[in-house]
């Protein structure tokens, strides 16, 4: 786990800080991924983005799960929190509401969003707090050793299914379309400068945003590797307006095609905001002139 002190920021020659380049949002700790690994890319993208808005790692705060992408948060400068096997969002929510001056990413893969964090998918999205939800669909679970995932393909032989996977595969896009989300986009992890630029678009949204990124396992997803890839994935068109959840559901099932890009836009009240109306979020104490909270006081009364 990373700390933002760490971050070497510098000063211009104003005295106003300097703005970090994407190799000081470099965590101290090096990544651990396979050689080859999609998620090198998803990182490489995430630091670049970062930079381009100018995020200050003391108002970072990553979160994720369990499994090889949930690594990620130790590899950023920024508040980690590694938490347990498909938790991240709830957590995610709870740090957004208690301090929502944070921007908040939440990283885990497909395994840990759409099998045992199932649950949380979609009460993040239909609550549509301002959240980043960056999904690394790999289609497989890598961490323990190649079993099958929520997106493995039907038929594809796996540890855990040595005769081939009899279910349908899951759709992370899609589902985020049907819970409501107000964000949703595709990415692919060899396609970094568009990938930069979907970060961006993500953590701009002032809602629940869910980026799903195709991110080949070369070690257990053979059947999911670049090769698949390369072939079938294709940006979406100049002219697509992001704006019809039908049509975005039409493009997210495709399967011969594979579309990239940002496929639905959409607007509502966010989550906080009407959380801070009706008193059920934290607002005006979190202003620099309000006195600062007695914590210790806080751990006695609840002690």
């Amino acid at each position: 786990m990373s700390s933002p002190a760490d971050a070497q920021t510098g000063t211009t020659t104003e005295g106003a800080p300097a703005k970090l380049a994407p190799k000081d949002y470099r965590g101290r700790l090096k990544p651990v991924w396979c050689p080859g690994c999609g998620n090198y890319g998803v990182l490489n993208a995430l630091v670049q983005a970062l930079s381009d808005l100018e995020i200050d790692p003391d108002n970072l705060a990553l979160i994720s799960g369990i499994g090889c992408s949930s690594r990620l948060p130790g590899f950023v400068q920024g508040y980690g929190f590694h938490g347990v096997h498909g938790r991240a969002l709830p957590v995610a929510i709870g740090a957004k509401l208690g301090n929502p001056r944070l921007t908040v990413l939440v990283v885990g893969g497909d395994g840990d969003g759409l099998s045992i964090g199932a649950g949380h998918f979609p009460h993040a999205a239909r609550r549509n707090i301002d959240i980043t939800y960056m999904m690394l669909d790999n289609r497989i679970y890598g961490l323990t050793k190649g079993q099958t995932s929520p997106t493995t393909p039907a038929g594809f032989g796996t540890k855990s299914s040595p005769r081939g996977v009899v279910e349908s595969p899951m759709n992370p896009a899609g589902l985020a379309l049907c819970y409501g989300a107000t964000f949703v986009a595709r990415g692919y992890s060899a396609h970094m400068p568009q990938l930069r630029s979907l970060i961006v678009e993500a953590i701009r949204h002032p809602g629940f945003s869910l980026l799903q990124v195709l991110s080949p396992c070369v070690t257990f997803g053979k059947g999911s590797g670049y090769d698949f890839f390369n072939e079938r994935v294709q940006p979406l068109p100049e002219d697509y307006p992001a704006d019809d959840p039908a049509q975005a559901l039409v493009h997210s099932i495709d399967l011969q095609t594979i579309r990239t890009g940002v496929l639905y836009r959409g607007k509502k009240p966010e989550f906080v905001e009407v959380m801070r109306g009706i008193g059920g979020a934290r607002g005006r104490e979190l202003d620099d002139t309000a006195p600062a909270i007695d914590t210790e006081a806080l751990v006695r009364r609840f002690s």
